[in-house]
């Protein structure tokens, strides 16, 4: 999910060595460096190692475009389903043929407010093959049938109305994390509908649902080492970084530290989405488009494309070596040498 809160572009080289360091502070106090954007898809390579995951020569490909933001990728079998965030709207596309339109208004809102990201977002397969899906604009996590309808799966806590349900990953223990930042509230953090007093990652088990971070600003992007060791969170603003924590055996957290740091002020591509490879690489959306670090905190390369933002990425295909990347209002492919990690969950029905 995207901020509004920069109109610079942040982009090329310069930045991507400024954040290369996993505790990046000094970099962090200077000003952001702004380029032109890409004017064509490509991959910066920053490290030799990165030639055993991109094949040199392989640039992303543009498979779809004419959205407004393109966010929440979900691979099913042979199938790729995004949703448009600004457009309220839930598409699926296979390989070769055009989007199909298959939920209108799938952020729960009849009308949006103007130029909101009040659609729906992130989605997860869950154990029984069904789909979960976060929607911004009822701020939940519902649950959809075989025929796309709704039922709610998460909406409070306590009492208490969820701020915006955004991104959702599961844990190797069937554990359900999903960060909750303030993005489908008009007013954000100041809108009087907005009942927690935090932004919370939160972790359902058992029936129970626990609020395991609270002290990030705007929480996005989730994700976790294949181990299940680490948990990875990116954070949008005001200050843009990657934490990574220790994952205990009774499901919370440890020793949260800096991965990777972006220098300011924010521009418009945020760290926003991020995924881990089978070999434990995260790749994760920041200024001027999609790192990939190092289980170290090595920045290896990164994914460029002419779009204004790029807010997530999902691995697909029959050996999920292809990466689906979704970048403001257009859609791209990249294939790539490293598998993304298998999800613990397989969807119900293979795509028709």
């Amino acid at each position: 999910m995207k901020s509004a809160l920069g109109l610079a572009f942040a982009s090329g080289l310069a930045i991507a060595l400024a954040a290369c360091s996993p505790t990046a502070d000094k970099s962090a106090d200077k000003p952001a460096e702004t380029a032109a954007p890409a004017t064509a898809p490509g991959v910066d390579r920053l490290d030799p190692a990165l030639d055993a995951l991109i094949k040199p020569g392989e640039v992303p490909v543009k498979i779809a475009g004419g959205f407004r933001f393109v966010e929440g990728p979900l691979w099913l079998g042979d199938r790729l389903r995004f949703s448009d965030l600004m457009d309220n709207k839930l598409y699926e596309l296979v390989d070769g043929g055009e989007p199909k339109l298959i939920m209108d208004k799938s952020g729960g809102l009849d009308q949006m407010a103007p130029d909101s990201f009040q659609g729906s977002n992130g989605s997860i397969v869950d154990k029984d093959g069904s789909v979960l899906m976060t929607q911004h604009g009822l701020r939940r996590i519902v649950r959809l049938d075989d025929q796309l309808k709704p039922s709610v799966f998460l909406d409070k806590v306590d009492g208490k109305r969820f701020n915006s349900p955004n991104d959702m990953v599961f844990a190797p223990d069937g554990a359900l994390w999903f960060t909750d930042p303030p993005y489908g509230l008009v007013g954000q953090d100041k809108d009087p509908a907005k009942e927690l007093a935090f932004n919370a990652v939160w972790r359902h088990a058992n029936g129970k649902t626990v609020a395991v971070i609270t002290d990030l600003p705007r929480p996005n992007g989730i994700g976790f080492s294949p181990d299940g060791k680490k948990l990875y969170i990116s954070n949008c603003e005001p200050e843009m970084f990657v934490n990574v924590y220790d994952v205990n055996a009774d499901g919370t957290v440890s020793n949260g530290r800096r991965f990777i740091s972006y220098p300011g002020p924010n521009p418009i591509d945020v760290p926003d989405g991020l995924k881990v490879d089978s070999a434990g690489n995260v790749w994760t959306s920041g200024p001027g488009g999609i790192r990939i670090i190092s289980p170290e905190g090595k920045v290896l390369g990164q994914l460029k494309t002419p779009d204004r933002a790029q807010s997530n990425l999902v691995w697909g295909g029959p050996d999920l070596k292809t990466v689906y990347i979704m970048s403001a209002g257009n859609v791209y492919k990249l294939r790539t040498e490293v598998a993304g990690q298998k999800p613990l969950y397989a969807p119900k029905v293979a795509a028709k």
